[in-house]
């Protein structure tokens, strides 16, 4: 399905029902957005990895502006900001109230910004693997040299530089360093990557010399979320390592930090049962403050 929002067209899919018999009377589901990250990948790598999550809440997955199948356009567009509103305008055209916002690595970054720009459209906020501030960068470069092999300190070096300029080159970056986004990693059951769409020209506006991920800095921001918040880390994640997890949740108000300890960037792939019984729980559990619903 496509929303023509704003000045673009943005493909999104629907898991899970809305509305589900309970006794004598429907009850209304959750709706969670699941906002993939990259940037340059698209949502299909949340299937079917986040597919339990549809017992809880009604999902929709969409993919970013110029990635997957949503509309290309103005490369200059393809921007942490623009992304954050499109997010917005998506919510208001489906015509939903708060959502549940899970937002995974680079989603992550927009999932935050999102919900400190607009507090009260978000009623959960799960921030999964992600970070703050361009710091983020130069820690993994650092962690890339101590761990790295020397071809995955090549291939690192080609996303910093904004080498990645092919599909096939972009491919393989993400099967060379497969082994450090997760522990856990199977090349020959590595299908959720082969079969998504990836973007070069996204990932280089964000990564590249003078990239927008080379100087944002949410951290000014995050006290403006309102909604109840959920951090989680791998403990062995080389991108988003869990330092930067460990920020977001002193920065939030009342945020809630749980780190895997087996994981790495994927956790996902790493810990996947015990990811979908933390954010399911957290979503039925924890509800927004009594004073925060007032404001």
């Amino acid at each position: 399905m496509h929303a023509r929002i704003r000045d673009t067209e943005i493909y999104f899919d629907v898991e899970g029902a809305g509305l589900v018999p309970d006794g004598e009377t429907m009850r209304e589901q959750p709706v969670a957005f699941l906002i993939h990250g990259g940037p340059g990948g698209d949502h299909t790598g949340f299937k079917p990895a986040m597919s339990p999550l549809a017992a809880r809440m009604q999902l929709v997955y969409f993919d970013h502006r110029g990635q997957g199948r949503s509309a290309k356009g103005d490369p200059a567009r393809y921007t942490l900001d623009e992304n954050v509103e499109d997010m917005e305008a998506l919510r208001r055209h489906l015509g939903l109230g708060p959502i549940v916002s899970i937002g995974t690595s680079y989603g992550g970054m927009v999932a935050m910004a999102h919900a400190a720009r607009y507090p009260q459209s978000v009623s959960h906020l799960v921030l999964v693997v992600t970070a703050s501030h361009a710091g983020f960068n130069a820690r993994a470069q650092q962690i890339l040299a101590e761990r790295g092999t020397p071809e995955q300190q090549a291939v690192g070096a080609d996303l910093w530089a904004g080498r990645l300029d092919t599909e096939e080159r972009l491919r393989r970056y993400y099967e060379v360093m497969g082994p450090l986004y997760s522990v856990r990693h199977d090349a020959a059951a590595g299908g959720a990557r082969r079969r998504g769409t990836l973007t070069p020209v996204a990932i280089n506006r964000a990564f590249a010399p003078g990239g927008f991920l080379q100087d944002f800095d949410l951290r000014p921001e995050l006290a403006a979320i309102t909604a109840p918040t959920l951090v989680l880390a791998g403990r062995h994640d080389w991108i988003c390592p869990p330092e930067f997890s460990a920020e977001i949740a002193a920065l939030v108000p009342d945020a809630d930090l749980r780190i895997f300890e087996h994981s790495s960037h994927s956790i996902r792939v790493d810990e996947p049962q015990a990811l979908i019984d933390a954010i399911s729980g957290f979503v039925v559990y924890r509800r927004r403050p009594a004073a925060a619903e007032s404001r």
